[in-house]
């Protein structure tokens, strides 16, 4: 397939729904999203599927909407990875160059990932992304990419991730038996980094934050690469489930409330705004102040922010965090999230919104959507870089085996 008649497809499972996004790699390198499709998840908790099958229709429903809007049908894709299931550790590798008057090659780059991959793991764990950070000839840091310089000495710090083996067999086998092939497993904060996040940002040092419904992770990039990442078992249907005790009242009742009048901060919030509660016991509605809502929130979201924000001075990266923080996902859409985090790490917060792709942009323009629409790009720009074949089955032969998909 002719670069400028590839297609590339991502696919997000998350614990609430599924996002299938559609996109055409044009002659000119421009990114065009051709198709989208959403479904309610069933069979997730947490990030982890609970029901192979409730799954497996989830993704069929979102694929055959994705199709039918496009006209394309899919035959490999993206896949995001995310969870509680997920570890990662920086590691570092060296290697020798054999002879000094030859350039280094991309055999070398393979070499030296390769001994940064070669750390010790449990047995239940895989290693599923091994992410450059940065490369170092003789006493030259900073390389980006060391292939054609010449040295004695090749050494490479790297970012992996390991995720559980039978979490990724799991969803391995959901997406095989949708009938589409898993083009590569997806790291979802580094999906979201190509969509919400700017050269500079990432430059200067920046803290990216996914807000799920069953689950939060944060990345902090710095010098243009992800040097930390971390998961907690913490999301929307928390603060949907704290609505619902305080209040009283059903799990989607307290998931409607939360959407409609839902916020994270009680200041924001004026005394005489009123909300009409439908209660469990009583079955009747009553009028509660919405302060009260804000007032159950705000906890939770107080609670949120600071595990974050410990995680990340436990690694002394808060001094990093130099552009600030970027929240995206599905939960960050709740007014008060951005003041939160901004009280707790008393850096600029702005929500990021997926950017650099052109087509049905109207439609993919929300957090909600960072994930998927950060798949195909990191998909496109591995074709355009011919580190991926267009084809189904991509591998990197470049950089390493970035993903593996176990048959």
């Amino acid at each position: 397939m002719a670069k400028h008649d590839a297609h590339v497809v991502g696919i997000d499972i998350g614990t609430s729904k599924i996002s299938v996004i559609i996109a055409k790699l044009q002659p000119s390198g421009e990114l065009e999203i051709i198709g989208i499709g959403k479904s309610d998840a069933r069979g997730m908790r947490r990030g982890s599927i609970s029901n192979l099958k409730e799954v497996e229709g989830s993704i069929k429903s979102a694929v055959h909407e994705a199709e039918s809007m496009s006209g394309f049908s899919i035959q490999s894709a993206f896949v995001s990875v995310g969870g509680c299931y997920l570890n990662s550790i920086n590691s570092r590798g060296v290697i020798a160059i054999e002879s000094k008057d030859k350039p280094i090659t991309h055999a070398h780059v393979q070499r030296v990932l390769q001994s940064a991959s070669t750390i010790t793991i449990s047995g239940d764990q895989k290693i599923f992304h091994t992410i450059p950070q940065e490369f170092i000839v003789d006493d030259q840091d900073g390389i980006s990419d060391p292939a054609g310089m010449f040295g004695q000495r090749l050494e490479t710090n790297v970012h992996i991730l390991t995720a559980s083996v039978t979490s990724l067999q799991n969803i391995g086998t959901v997406v095989h038996n949708s009938g589409i092939e898993v083009a590569g497993f997806v790291f979802n904060l580094l999906a979201d980094s190509y969509s919400v996040l700017t050269p500079e940002e990432t430059e200067l040092g920046v803290a990216l934050i996914n807000i799920g419904h069953g689950t939060t992770g944060i990345a902090i990039f710095e010098k243009g690469a992800i040097c930390h990442s971390h998961i907690i078992p913490i999301g929307g249907e928390h603060f949907t489930n704290d609505l619902s005790v305080g209040l009283k009242t059903g799990t989607l009742d307290a998931e409607i409330i939360k959407k409609k009048y839902g916020c994270a901060l009680s200041s924001m919030v004026g005394d005489d705004e009123m909300v009409e509660v439908s209660t469990a016991s009583q079955k009747k509605m009553v009028v509660v102040p919405r302060i009260r809502v804000a007032e159950i929130l705000e906890p939770r979201c107080e609670e949120l922010f600071q595990l974050l924000y410990e995680n990340i001075r436990d690694a002394k990266l808060v001094k990093t965090v130099n552009s600030g923080l970027v929240l995206t996902g599905g939960g960050s859409l709740l007014p008060g999230v951005t003041e939160v985090a901004e009280k707790i790490f008393d850096h600029h917060t702005r929500i990021g919104e997926p950017m650099g792709v052109s087509g049905l942009t109207n439609l993919i323009g929300t957090p909600i959507f960072s994930t998927p629409v950060g798949l195909v790009i990191y998909g496109a720009r591995s074709i355009e870089s011919g580190r991926l074949s267009a084809k189904k089955g991509f591998f990197s032969k470049t950089f390493g085996k970035l993903f593996e998909y176990f048959e």
